[in-house]
Parts: structure tokens; C-alpha cells; sequence
């Protein structure tokens, strides 16, 4: 990003997608830090909206950590088959509650190192718990989205989540952590698509350095 906007173009983005996206909130359905753990751990190369259909009987059936490690294996991994990579989520999730239940009492800790020592656990899903069912801001959710337009919109030029993270960190207000990726979200789901991104249609059309409008290949594809 230019130096020059390093201060006011984040700042700017927030305020135009804040504007835009209202309600930005976490999509992942939960009423308990536990079930936005399991729904975190689920969403990994799956949409939200199959999890939270998975999670809509899951979580009915499930109620507590011991719950799931006293489960069999095998009926855990149906439960969740729809979400892809069963054997390997269900195998997270009942290593992640046989620690919460060991250590911590059943309850999901509020702190990145031990949530860090769950089975199936990395930054991004500790972030999301953090922010989400603890309103603690510790750091940036960087999941496929956020990392696209972080690097359309110049925020970043980094390709793994953890180093735009950093930049993201830097970047943006820290009173922001929890809803700028909620924000990116959003708007990448609606306008700045993968493959088509809606540059006529988009907000921050004005402070991208990546809108195709500004090329004239890029205008060819969005009239066609």
C-alpha cells in the first residue's frame, strides 16, 4: 500500500463496508463458545451454510464436551459426513473436548496459547472463538476471502494467513479486528467474487488498485 494511504485507506474501508454491511456478524450459527468450536473446526474446506445445517441436529445432539468424547467415533464422523474430511474433524473435535475436559473443565479457554494446544486448532479458529464468543480482539480472522481481498485492495502482498495477519494487524484499528473480517467476508461473498469480481457494482471501487474497470481488459470482461 502507498505510504501515503497506509493511515486513511484502511480506515476508509471500514467505513464504507461498515456503511455497506450493517449487520456483518459471524455466520456461523452458535449459542456457546463450545458450539462456535465445533462449527470452526466443521468449516474447514466447507461453506457455512452446510455447516450450519449440519450443526442445526449436531448441536441438539451434543450439548457438552464429554458429550462428544463419549461418543463413538464412527457415529460422530456420520453426524458431520456432509462437511467433508470427516474422519479427520470428528478426530479433532473429540481431541479438542477430551483436553477441554482434562484441563479446563468442559469450558473453551479465553486465552490463544491454550486454545492453541486443541487438537484441530490454529490461529484462524482461535481468532474466531476469541472475537466471537468472548469479544476478545486478538488478532485478525484471515480465512479464503479475507486473504483474497486483502490483496486485491493492497492491504497485503503476503500469500500465507499468518503473515497477513501481521500486515492486517498493523493496518487496522485494533477496535476493528473482530468485524473487519466479517466485513471482507460479506463483501467478497457478494461483490468481490474469486473468478468475477463486481468492480462496477463495488464501493471501494475508487481505492482499489486491483478494479478491472481501470484496464481495459479488465472493462471487456465486465461487459461481456
Amino acid at each position: 500500500m502507498d505510504p501515503s494511504t497506509e493511515k486513511t485507506g484502511p480506515r476508509r474501508i471500514i467505513k464504507l463496508l461498515k456503511k455497506e454491511y450493517p449487520d456483518a456478524t459471524c455466520s456461523l450459527n452458535h449459542t456457546s463458545p463450545l458450539e462456535l468450536l465445533i462449527a470452526t473446526i466443521l468449516s474447514a474446506q466447507c461453506t457455512d451454510e452446510r455447516v450450519n445445517l449440519v450443526t442445526a441436529d449436531l448441536f441438539r445432539k451434543y450439548r457438552t464436551a464429554d458429550d462428544y468424547t463419549g461418543a463413538q467415533a464412527s457415529e460422530l464422523e456420520q453426524d458431520i459426513r456432509s462437511t467433508g474430511f470427516f474422519r479427520n474433524k470428528a478426530k479433532a473435535i473429540q481431541g479438542a473436548c477430551r483436553l477441554l475436559s482434562a484441563e479446563h473443565g468442559g469450558r473453551v479457554p479465553q486465552t490463544m496459547p491454550e486454545l492453541l494446544r486443541l487438537p484441530g486448532v490454529a490461529r484462524k479458529t482461535a481468532n474466531v472463538v476469541l472475537g466471537n464468543a468472548y469479544g476478545i480482539a486478538s488478532g485478525v480472522v484471515v480465512d479464503t476471502h479475507v486473504a483474497r481481498l486483502s490483496g486485491r485492495l493492497g492491504l497485503s502482498a503476503q500469500k500465507s494467513p499468518e503473515k497477513i495477519e501481521q500486515d492486517l494487524a498493523k493496518l487496522i484499528p485494533k477496535k476493528d479486528w473482530i468485524v473487519f473480517p466479517h466485513l471482507l467476508i460479506a463483501h467478497g461473498r457478494k461483490i468481490c467474487k474469486a473468478r468475477t469480481p463486481l468492480c462496477a457494482e463495488c464501493v471501494l471501487e475508487p481505492l482499489c488498485p486491483s478494479s478491472l474497470l481501470r484496464n481495459k481488459v479488465g472493462s471487456r470482461q465486465l461487459k461481456k
